[in-house]
C-alpha cells in the first residue's frame, strides 16, 4: 500500500473541503471571510458584516436538483455572496455560475414582490478555482465581470458580479505580490508549504490565518475530518494526473504510428516487399494491404 504524501506545513491547507469551512465557514473565523471579499471588492463595495445562510437551494419544482454552494452569506444591506471552491475541472462552468446567480435572482425576486416590487439586492459569485476556465488564457488569473453595454464598456446593472480566481495561472513570486488578491492567491496556492507569516502578506490581514491554522489547535475529531479532507484531495490529485500520463502515452504511441504507417507507404512506392515492411516497421500485413 501506497504510504500517504506527508504534510509539509504545520497549517491546515486551504484548498481543501475542510480548510476551506474551517476558515472562511465559522462564525468564529467570519472575519477572515469578510477581509477577502473586501480585497475582492476594493473600490466597488465595502462588506461591513456578514450573517451565514443555508446553502442548499432547491430547483423551481420538486424534480430540479438542489444547488449546493460552498458559502451563502448576507450582507448587511442585504446583498448576497455566493462563495466556492472548486478545483476540479469542469466544463461549462461560468454557465453553472450564471444557473445559481440566476436561481437565486429568482428566489430574492419573489420575496420581493410583496414589498418594493421588483427592486433586487446585489447578487455575488465568488469562485475560487483549479484548473483553467480558458485554456487559450494561461497568464489571466484574476476575472471580474458585470452586465455592461459592449459598445461603450459602461455597466448596465452593477447588482450582479462575478468574481473568478483561477490558481494555476498564478505564478508571481513572494516577492511580487503588488495587491492583497494577489496575496490571498498566493497564500492559497502555497499554504500547504508554508511554516509561517511571510515579512510580504499584510499581517493585518493575514495573521488570524496563521493564528487559527496551525494544526496543533485543531481537535482529534477536526484533526481526522481534515486528513480525511487531505487524503480526498490527494486522491483527485492523483487520478489527474495519471490520466495526462496516460494521455501523453497514448499521443506519443500515436504519433508513432502515424510515422511508421507514413514510412510504410514510401516503402510500398519503392516496391519493397510487405514482409519486409511489417518486419520493420511493426505493422500486420492486413494493415500495409489497406495502404495500397
Amino acid at each position: 500500500m501506497a504510504k500517504a504524501k506527508k504534510q509539509t506545513s504545520n497549517y491546515v491547507d486551504i484548498l481543501s473541503d475542510f480548510g476551506w469551512k474551517y476558515y472562511f465557514g465559522r462564525e468564529e473565523n467570519k472575519s477572515n471571510l469578510i477581509n477577502f471579499l473586501n480585497s475582492l471588492l476594493e473600490g466597488e463595495h465595502v462588506v461591513a458584516d456578514l450573517q451565514y445562510s443555508n446553502v442548499e437551494e432547491d430547483g423551481e419544482d420538486v424534480s430540479d436538483r438542489k444547488v449546493v454552494f460552498d458559502l451563502r452569506c448576507v450582507g448587511e444591506g442585504g446583498e448576497v455572496f455566493l462563495v466556492e471552491m472548486q478545483l476540479q475541472n469542469q466544463d461549462f462552468f461560468f454557465d453553472r455560475a450564471v444557473t445559481y446567480t440566476s436561481r437565486t435572482i429568482s428566489r430574492l425576486a419573489k420575496k420581493g414582490t410583496d414589498g418594493n416590487g421588483y427592486e433586487l439586492p446585489s447578487v455575488y459569485f465568488v469562485a475560487v478555482l483549479g484548473f483553467r476556465m480558458d485554456k487559450l488564457n494561461s497568464d489571466k488569473y484574476y476575472y471580474s465581470a458585470k452586465v455592461i453595454d459592449e459598445f461603450d464598456q459602461e455597466v448596465l446593472y452593477p447588482k450582479l458580479s462575478y468574481k473568478m480566481l483561477v490558481l494555476p495561472n498564478f505564478n508571481k513570486p513572494l516577492t511580487g505580490l503588488d495587491t492583497v488578491i494577489d496575496q490571498w492567491m498566493y497564500l492559497m496556492k502555497h499554504s500547504h508549504e508554508m511554516n509561517q507569516l511571510a515579512n510580504y502578506l499584510d499581517k493585518r490581514i493575514f495573521s488570524r490565518i496563521f493564528a487559527i491554522g496551525e494544526l496543533a489547535n485543531l481537535t482529534p475529531e477536526e484533526h481526522m475530518a481534515y486528513i480525511s479532507s487531505l487524503d480526498r484531495k490527494r486522491d483527485y490529485n492523483n487520478t489527474i494526473a495519471y490520466a495526462k500520463k496516460e494521455a501523453l502515452a497514448e499521443g506519443i504511441a500515436e504519433g508513432e504510428r502515424k510515422k511508421a504507417i507514413e514510412s510504410a507507404r514510401k516503402m510500398l512506392s519503392r516496391g519493397y516487399d510487405k514482409k519486409d515492411i511489417s518486419d520493420l516497421l511493426g505493422l500486420s500485413i492486413e494493415e500495409i494491404e489497406k495502404l495500397k
